[in-house]
């Protein structure tokens, strides 16, 4: 199992096991994680699973593709680490990942 840590707006982090292949947004709305409210299931076409990419990951996890990008204009307060989290899948590489929660979703 792959470690994945979300942290809640409030700074409640949510350490969870995962699966490869799992997406941050599927772990976040299993483990019933506040502030991601994933309301298209993962389909990129909203933006209501934004996160913020720990600093340290940035560059691992990479930028966003296309379609993200412009799902990401949509979404509250956009930093230079911002993405989807239905648009993250989890491997090997990312075993450690940490993800933070937004105040709000757009």
């Amino acid at each position: 199992m792959t470690k994945l840590t979300i942290v809640a707006f409030d700074g409640t982090p949510h350490e969870l096991d995962v699966a490869n292949g799992s997406t941050v947004m599927e772990n976040a709305v299993r483990n019933s994680v506040p502030g991601i409210e994933a309301e298209c299931g993962g389909a990129c076409a909203c933006a209501t699973c934004h996160v913020y990419v720990d600093d340290a990951w940035s560059e691992t996890v990479g930028p966003p593709e296309a379609m993200e990008e412009d799902m990401l204009d949509f979404a509250f307060e956009v930093r230079p680490t911002s993405r989807l989290s239905c648009q993250i899948k989890m491997s090997d590489a990312l075993d450690g990942l940490v993800v933070h929660v937004p105040e709000r979703q757009a």
